[in-house]
C-alpha cells in the first residue's frame, strides 16, 4: 500500500513525466514570478481617503513581514503540519492519505501540502484561457502529479518564507476575501499584522471549505469546532502552550464585519454624488491603450491589476459645483441640469455633477418622458448611471449658439481679424448652402457687425457669413481637434469629408455635444490654444508603487496620468477669441467694442473677476447652455431631457445654466488672486 501510495512521487521523475518536462518547466518558471490578481484603489485628492476600490477578488497583496506569526503558524496547523521539514511533497501525508482513503473508500483525506496548493492556485490565477482554469483545478491523477513536480521544482527556488507569503496572498476565505488582507478586514476589519491566535485560528479554518466552516452564515457550531481544531495543532506543534490554547478554545468566534465597497455605485454617502466622476474614470479607462488592447481587458486590469489611482476632481470645486446645480435637492425634474470643469493647460477634469442620484435602483423612478419608450421604461430621474455628463456612449444635447465658437477660432487662425465685419440682417439667404436662411434670433440683432459685437449678441446671419468665408469645414475639423466627436448617424454623415463644407447650419450648434466635451475645448482656448485631452486621474501608480505609462508611436515612454497636450490653434487667435467671448458675458474686452449689450450680461458681475464664455439654446428652447471661462477654469453647464429631447425647457430656464457656471466658477476662485487674460495682438485686432 505504500509503495502504491508513492508511485506518483516516482512518477515525478519517470517516463509520463519527461514527456511533459519542458511544458512543466515552462510553467514553474511562470510561477516564480507570477503575482495573484488585486484590488484597484481608487482615492480622493488627497491621496489618503478611499472612495472605492475595483476588484473580481478583493485582495491587497502583504508582504510575510507585515503579517502576524499567529497566521503563519495557524495555516501551519490547519493545512500543513510538516511544511518546514519536506521540500515541497510530503511523502509521509502522501502515505497516509492513501491508506486514510482506502479504508474509507472514498476521498476522506487529502495530501496536499501549502506548496502544492500554491501550485495550483497560481496556475488557476494565472490562466488565460477556461482551458487553463479546468487543468488547473480538475481532480485527475495527472493534475496532482504536474502539482508535485512543480512543488518540487517551486522549493529550489523560492524559500518557505516566499512560500508562505505567496500561499496566504492567494488562498480564498470566503465571502469574496482572496488572501490573508482581505481575510483580516472583512470578518474583523483589521490588518493581519494585528491578528490574534484565535482570529488567525478562526481564518486558517477557513482554507479547507470557507462554506461549511462560514462563521458568518453558518452555524457557528462548525467555525467553532474547526478553529478548536486548528488551536489544538498549534498546541502540538508548539506554537501555543497548552493552556493557552485552552483558553482561547474557550472564547467565542468575535466578528467585526467589514464589506468593502466595488465599482462606482459603492461610494460611501458623503461622496455619493461623486459616482458620476468615477463613471467617467471607468469610461476613460476602457479607451486606454495602455490597459489592453480593447475595452475587455482594460477593464479586466483594472479589477485585477491592483492599481492606485488618484482622482483629478477637486473637493472645493466639486462642491461648488453640486450646489449650483442642485445636485442634492432638485433629484426630482425630467430636467436634467449637469455641470463639468475642466482646467486648462491640463485637461484634469475638477468638478462633475448633475441634479441626480448615482444609482442602480431605478425602482422609485417614474416612467420615461419619451412618448416612444414604452410604458415599462424608466425615467433617468432621480437615480440613473447614464453618463449624463460625458465620458460614455450618450451623444449628448444640441448645444446651439456655443458652436459658434469654432467657425470663430478657425477664422482668427486663418488669420482673419476681430474686427471683420458684415451687414447682419434678421434673415440670410445663403448662395454658399443651398438657399438655406436662417434667421437672428431678435430684431435687435441686426445691422453691422463684428466678432466682437456678433458673438456677444449671438448673431446667427453674421456667423453663417462667416462660415461661408471660410469655409463649414474648418470649424468642423478644428472642433474635431478640440475633442469633439460624432455619435449620431446625422452628425457622423454631416462631419464626412464630402460633406462638411456644406454643414452651414453647424455653426448654429445643431450638433450633439456633453458637458465634457464642451468644457474641454474652451479650457484650450483659455489655455492660449493648446488642446490638453480631458483626463480624471492625478496620478496611477502599479503595485509595485511605480507610475502606470504608455508608450507614444515614436517609441516615448511615458506615464498614463500626465497631462497630454498640442497646440491646435496659434496663441494670438486663442487670445483673440477669448477677447471676443468676453462680449457675452457683460465683461470688457481688451481690444474692441461688444456694441451695447449681450446674451448674459450677469456673468462677470456674479464670477467677480474676468471672465469669457458663450450661451446657446436650440429651436423652441429644447435645450440651453453655458460655457464660461477664466484663466484657471472652463466650466460647461446644460440644461434638456435626456430621455426625450424634444421636451422643451423653455425660455424660462435658459438662465440656469448661465447662473450654474457663473457661480460655480465664483466659488471655486473665491479666495484665489485675480488672473488677467492676456490681451491679442494688435495685428490680429486688425
Amino acid at each position: 500500500m505504500v509503495a502504491a501510495a508513492l508511485y506518483p512521487l516516482v512518477a515525478v521523475t519517470g517516463i509520463g513525466a519527461k514527456a511533459t518536462a519542458h511544458a512543466i518547466e515552462q510553467k514553474t518558471n511562470i510561477l516564480k514570478t507570477a503575482l495573484p490578481a488585486e484590488t484597484s484603489y481608487v482615492y480622493a485628492p488627497d491621496g489618503k481617503t478611499v472612495l472605492t476600490m475595483f476588484y473580481e477578488e478583493y485582495r491587497q497583496y502583504t508582504k510575510i513581514e507585515n503579517m502576524s506569526p499567529n497566521i503563519q503558524q495557524a495555516i501551519v496547523a490547519a493545512e500543513d503540519n510538516r511544511f518546514y521539514q519536506h521540500h515541497g511533497v510530503d511523502p509521509k501525508g502522501v502515505a497516509r492519505a492513501f491508506v486514510s482513503n482506502a479504508r474509507s473508500g472514498g476521498v476522506s483525506q487529502g495530501a496536499s501540502t501549502i506548496t502544492m496548493q500554491y501550485v495550483r492556485m497560481a496556475l488557476r490565477d494565472s490562466a488565460t484561457t477556461p482551458r487553463e482554469v479546468q487543468e488547473a483545478t480538475q481532480q485527475t491523477s495527472l493534475r496532482k502529479v504536474r502539482e508535485m513536480r512543480m512543488a518540487l521544482d517551486i522549493e529550489k527556488h523560492l524559500s518557505k518564507d516566499q512560500i508562505m507569503e505567496r500561499y496566504l496572498n492567494s488562498a480564498y476565505f470566503g465571502h469574496r476575501a482572496y488572501g490573508i488582507y482581505a481575510a483580516s478586514q472583512i470578518f474583523f476589519s483589521k490588518t493581519p499584522a494585528t491578528l490574534t491566535p484565535v482570529e488567525a485560528a478562526t481564518l486558517a479554518g477557513l482554507v479547507k471549505s470557507p462554506s461549511e466552516y462560514d462563521p458568518i452564515t453558518s452555524d457557528q457550531k462548525d467555525a467553532t469546532g474547526r478553529r478548536n481544531y486548528v488551536l489544538d495543532n498549534m498546541a502540538r506543534l508548539g506554537y501555543l502552550s497548552p493552556d493557552a490554547a485552552a483558553a482561547a478554545k474557550g472564547q467565542p468566534i468575535k466578528l467585526k464585519l467589514t464589506t468593502p465597497p466595488n465599482d462606482c455605485a459603492a461610494i460611501d454617502g458623503g461622496h455619493r454624488s461623486w459616482g458620476f466622476y468615477c463613471d467617467y474614470l471607468k469610461n476613460w479607462w476602457s479607451s486606454q491603450p495602455a490597459f489592453g488592447e480593447n475595452r475587455l481587458e482594460r477593464m479586466d486590469k483594472l479589477r485585477r491589476g491592483g492599481y492606485r489611482i488618484v482622482l483629478a476632481l477637486d473637493p472645493k470645486t466639486q462642491a461648488a459645483a453640486e450646489k449650483n446645480v442642485g445636485a442634492k435637492d432638485n433629484t426630482g425634474s425630467p430636467f436634467a441640469n449637469g455641470i463639468v470643469v475642466a482646467e486648462p493647460g491640463t485637461g484634469r477634469i475638477k468638478a462633475m455633477a448633475v441634479n441626480r442620484n448615482y444609482s442602480l435602483d431605478l425602482a422609485e423612478n417614474p416612467n420615461s418622458s419619451n412618448p416612444e419608450a414604452g410604458p415599462k421604461v424608466k425615467a433617468n430621474y432621480p437615480n440613473t448611471v447614464a453618463p449624463l455628463l460625458g465620458g460614455g456612449v450618450l451623444p449628448g444635447y444640441q448645444a446651439g449658439s456655443t458652436f459658434k465658437m469654432f467657425p470663430m477660432l478657425a477664422a482668427l487662425n486663418a488669420g482673419m481679424p476681430l474686427s471683420t465685419a458684415y451687414d447682419s440682417p434678421h434673415t440670410y439667404k445663403s448662395a454658399v448652402y443651398d438657399g438655406w436662411a436662417p434667421s437672428n434670433a431678435s430684431g435687435a440683432m441686426t445691422g453691422r457687425q463684428t466678432m466682437w459685437s456678433g458673438f456677444g449678441k449671438s448673431v446667427n446671419t453674421y456667423f453663417v457669413q462667416l462660415e461661408e468665408k471660410i469655409g463649414a469645414d474648418a470649424g468642423v475639423r478644428l472642433a474635431e481637434q478640440l475633442g469633439l466627436r460624432w455619435r449620431t448617424d446625422v452628425d457622423k454623415e454631416q462631419a464626412s469629408p464630402g460633406k462638411a463644407k456644406k454643414w452651414g447650419a453647424f455653426t448654429l450648434g445643431v450638433s450633439d455635444a456633453t458637458p465634457l466635451e464642451m468644457a474641454n475645448a474652451y479650457a484650450a482656448i483659455a489655455a492660449d490654444g493648446r488642446y490638453c485631452e480631458a483626463i480624471p486621474v492625478n496620478s496611477i501608480m502599479n503595485r509595485d508603487g511605480t507610475p502606470a505609462t504608455y508608450t507614444t508611436p515614436g517609441g516615448v515612454q511615458r506615464e498614463v496620468a500626465k497631462p497630454r497636450c498640442r497646440q491646435v490653434v496659434n496663441a494670438d487667435a486663442a487670445r483673440a477669441a477669448t477677447d471676443a467671448a468676453r462680449c457675452p458675458t457683460g465683461d470688457t474686452p481688451a481690444k474692441g467694442s461688444c456694441g451695447g449689450w449681450s446674451t448674459a450680461d450677469s456673468v462677470r458681475g456674479t464670477v467677480g473677476r474676468p471672465v469669457a464664455g458663450k450661451t446657446g439654446t436650440t429651436d423652441s428652447t429644447r435645450s440651453a447652455w453655458f460655457v464660461g471661462y477664466t484663466p484657471e477654469l472652463a466650466a460647461a453647464s446644460f440644461i434638456a431631457d435626456p430621455d426625450n429631447p424634444f421636451n422643451a425647457v423653455g425660455d424660462g430656464q435658459a438662465q440656469i445654466p448661465v447662473n450654474a457656471v457663473a457661480r460655480t466658477l465664483r466659488d471655486s476662485l473665491k479666495g484665489q488672486p485675480t488672473r488677467q487674460f492676456t490681451p491679442p495682438s494688435d495685428q490680429i485686432v486688425g
